[in-house]
């Protein structure tokens, strides 16, 4: 197996759209044009074997600091065995510019990468609600567990907890993917795009992102709506900062992040105050952390699996912020909630938390939802069941076309 890189110009002759690369069946993780997009399966890999396979791989490269990648994402549950996918084309755009592609001697890749039609505009019937039988996961099992994290951190069991809803689309014909990645390219751009095996979302947070020795995350926690209205919105920040509440609920996972990463950095350096990260439908709490990996240092996947599920998508203290929401919640998260991205076989590579993202069914004529909240002592049901309405809307919005 021999993969070749050069220059993307050198090979096609063009500089197409990521989203177009990617179309409905390829793989996608991008944001605001710099990513990777990919068509074709080389090989499924084991998420913990795929830097070694990588790195194994004969290469004959002229883009510098470019080497074979996977693509992939990692379930919720902890330690859960995801696969990751070494495309058999891949498209990359770097910040400074450079556009490449790497294939496999056995593939044409001016074929694979021909270019696509637009998507076609349908019209569909659609149904939206709770998946499976009432009451499992109804609005009122959602209250109930929201409450039962509630009484648990004020009896001092946990310190957070975050608790999930889950709902279904249905389409009377299938839903088109191109399409709904090119609607979420227009409303968030600024996200981290990602598209695999039917795994579609638009996570506004970067769990982990190592570039040689370098090393970045920016978690979020703690949210306010957005309406619109430039002074409302402002006022929301505003008073988002103030709140004790979400205060607290990001505070305890940038702690955790923090801790986890330490010990691996030579330094880490993170803003003293937490920013106000704004996307189309919601605004969040969050703070910018950057170091230096002591050398030689841990792969990307590595602090993938040592991060994920942060206290952000879980809780604190982890194992028992897990149990409790296996334990009220009525469901299985699936992807939801566990990290998406890329590595390289130097073990580099960028990784996105899996929220606002949607689950498709093979026909693409249902697709499953998830969105949650960190409860904290403080926090009131239907106040978050409205977050969850809010966080809803960046799948929803880009999907639902009557």
């Amino acid at each position: 197996m021999r993969a070749i890189t050069r220059p993307l110009a050198d090979v096609i002759g063009s500089d197409p759209d990521l989203n177009d690369v990617a179309c409905g069946d390829g793989y996608l993780f991008v944001r605001d044009g710099v990513g990777v997009a990919g068509r074709g399966v080389v090989q499924r890999v084991k998420i913990d074997d795929v830097v070694g396979v990588l790195a194994a791989i004969e290469h004959d490269g002229t883009v510098e600091g470019v080497t074979p990648l996977a693509l992939g994402s990692v379930p919720f549950v902890p330690g859960t065995s995801g696969q990751l996918i070494i495309p058999q084309v891949t498209v990359g755009k770097s910040e400074d510019g450079i556009s490449w592609v790497t294939w496999f001697d056995d593939v044409d890749p001016t074929a694979v990468l021909a270019p696509t039609s637009e998507p076609v505009p349908i019209t569909a019937n659609y149904t939206i609600g709770s998946s499976g039988p009432a009451p499992t996961q109804s609005t009122e099992k959602y209250l109930d567990a929201v409450t039962a994290a509630r009484d648990a951190v004020r009896a001092g069991v946990l310190t957070k907890a975050v608790i999930a809803r889950l709902i279904t689309v249905k389409a009377d014909v299938p839903m088109d993917i191109h399409a709904i990645l090119q609607r979420l390219k227009a409303s968030f751009g600024s996200c981290y795009r990602y598209s695999i095996d039917g795994f579609v979302g638009a996570s506004p947070e970067l769990l982990i992102e190592v570039a040689d020795a370098t090393v970045r995350s920016h978690p979020l926690a703690g949210t306010t709506r957005r309406t619109g209205d430039v002074a409302n919105d402002r006022a929301l920040a505003t008073e988002l900062q103030a709140s004790a509440k979400n205060q607290i609920e990001h505070r305890i996972v940038i702690d955790v992040v923090h801790d986890t990463l330490l010990p691996w950095a030579s330094y880490l350096d993170w803003e003293p105050e937490p920013s106000i990260v704004s996307v189309a439908n919601v605004q969040h709490l969050g703070t910018r952390m950057e170091g230096m990996l002591s050398q030689p240092g841990p792969s990307v996947i590595e602090l993938v699996r040592s991060l994920s599920p942060t206290p952000a998508l879980g809780g604190h203290p982890r194992a028992a912020a897990l149990d409790l929401i296996s334990d009220v919640e009525g469901f299985e998260r699936g992807r939801y909630g566990g990290a998406v991205g890329w590595v390289d076989s130097a073990g580099n590579g960028t990784w996105a938390v899996a929220i606002r993202c949607a689950e498709f069914s093979a026909d693409r004529k249902s697709a499953r939802l998830v969105a949650g909240g960190g409860i904290v002592a403080d926090s009131e049901p239907l106040a978050e069941l409205a977050e969850t309405q809010a966080k809803f809307q960046a799948m929803l919005s880009a999907i639902v076309r009557p």
